[in-house]
């Protein structure tokens, strides 16, 4: 008899770029609607990870919305969608009194790479509400690093190595820490309410872009076997022509590194990095466990499109371009996807547990 399968999600950070997992995501409930399913995707996945925009995609799909129906998602791939077209250009800009404060504190623009957090808060809260992860329709891993305490924090609602139950945090806070990209945005102060206690949690990107390991890992905990688990895996996108030549770096200093007019080579370098070693690491690995499935997606970019910040029209249009080109490429492998999943839906539904809605204020 055959194993019952277990699709995870795993989407890669990158800021803006998250457009491009969510357009093929949106390719993916396409193929699923024209095979007469409509399930929302926390019911077409049995696990969702994500770091840093993954994480918020991830959560967006997976979190109650507040005051919605029950078994209604806080947003839709649509409403995704059009926050990354059109609302993120609100969170990457600067205001007019902001500049003019930093023309005068700092003329050189040294340090005119950090963001007001308040409008992502804002709308964090606004999507969100004061739901906890406890709530969440399926099961999600998040990640972040805790710079006070100095070590890595994957926020979920899956299960402790002991069989406990983790660590919980309010839906608007995790996703908040998950997002805040040093030099970008300020530290996340944000409340574990297990533990009724602040931490200072900054994105997890510092460490893990692609938190593919991170959700195979929470599947173990979950009592998966290896032949019931599925990844698909959701990159952000690769600008491999984008060089930081030699004769520039050598000068720069630490607030050259930082810089963002330079398009903060380090956290780029960190992010690519970890991306690649990452997805060379799952995919040798899940060669040497065949009974798992792994499927990468990645699109290439040009060297303009890769900024993180990058939330201008026209840098909206390439990073549609990009993600056009890969759903071209992968139409048979989503086609069959879709099939699978199909299938997975279809003979899951009855079995689903239901989430209980946890209001942690």
């Amino acid at each position: 008899m055959a194993r019952t399968k277990r699709f995870i999600l795993s989407i890669d950070g990158g800021g803006v770029r998250g457009l491009i997992p969510l357009r093929i995501l949106e390719a993916l409930e396409s193929r699923l609607a024209q095979r007469g399913v409509n399930a929302p995707m926390h019911q077409v996945f049995d696990l969702m990870a994500g770091t840093s925009t993954g994480g918020l995609i991830a959560a967006g799909l997976c979190a109650p919305r507040p005051g919605g129906t029950t078994g209604e998602a806080a947003a839709t791939i649509s409403e995704l969608r059009a926050f990354y077209e059109r609302e993120a250009r609100d969170i990457f800009t600067h205001s007019i009194n902001a500049r003019l404060s930093r023309a005068i504190t700092n003329p050189l623009g040294l340090f005119d790479e950090t963001y007001d957090a308040r409008p992502l808060e804002k709308l964090l809260k606004e999507r969100f509400g004061w739901t906890s992860m406890a709530s969440g329709l399926t099961k999600l891993v998040l990640t972040a690093y805790d710079i006070e305490q100095r070590k890595a924090v994957f926020m979920t609602n899956g299960l402790e190595e002991n069989g406990s139950r983790p660590d919980d945090y309010y839906f608007w806070q995790a996703v908040r820490a998950t997002t805040a990209a040093p030099s970008f945005f300020e530290p996340a102060r944000v409340e574990n309410l297990s533990r009724k206690q602040d931490e200072a949690l900054v994105d997890g990107g510092v460490f893990m872009n692609d938190p593919a390991m991170a959700a195979f890992l929470e599947a173990r905990k979950l009592g998966w076997d290896n032949e019931e688990i599925v990844i698909i895996s959701l990159g952000t996108g690769r600008a491999k022509e984008r060089s930081f030549p030699y004769r520039e770096a050598k000068g720069w200093g630490a607030l050259g590194w930082m810089q963002p007019s330079k398009g903060v080579p380090i956290l780029s370098i960190f992010s690519d990095g970890q991306s690649q070693t990452a997805a060379y690491q799952a995919k040798h690995l899940f060669a040497e466990l065949p009974k798992v499935t792994y499927h990468r997606f990645e699109a290439a970019l040009t060297p303009d499109a890769e900024d993180m910040d990058n939330a201008r029209p026209s840098n909206i249009i390439a990073l549609n371009g990009a993600a056009d080109r890969v759903i071209r490429d992968k139409t048979v492998l989503l086609d069959e996807l879709a099939d699978l999943l199909k299938a997975h839906v279809e003979t899951s539904e009855s079995g689903a547990e239901k989430s209980e809605l946890v209001h942690a204020a």
